[in-house]
């Protein structure tokens, strides 16, 4: 079974700014959007917690999770794939 990139936009997650207090449900949508076993990609103008905080949720269900910025271009923040 092939796995596929799944591609989550943090920025879409909230408007005008990120809260705290929806930080359960920005978790809840980073795992249905990332799914199991796949290698997830997140971009997007966002405070540095949530980027921190969605890393943390994805780890043990992303195989493979990547941080994309205009600046940096892709970083690899962790890789579980056995190849």
């Amino acid at each position: 079974m092939t796995k596929e990139h799944r591609f989550i936009d943090l920025n879409t997650f909230f408007t005008n700014t990120a809260k705290l207090a929806d930080l359960d449900s920005y978790i809840q949508k980073a795992k249905e959007l990332a799914g199991e076993g796949n290698d997830v990609v997140l971009t997007g103008a966002a405070p540095v917690w949530l980027y921190l905080k969605i890393a943390h949720a994805l780890h043990g269900k992303a195989r493979k999770l990547i941080y994309r910025s205009p600046v940096t271009g892709d970083i690899v923040i962790f890789d579980h794939s056995p190849f």
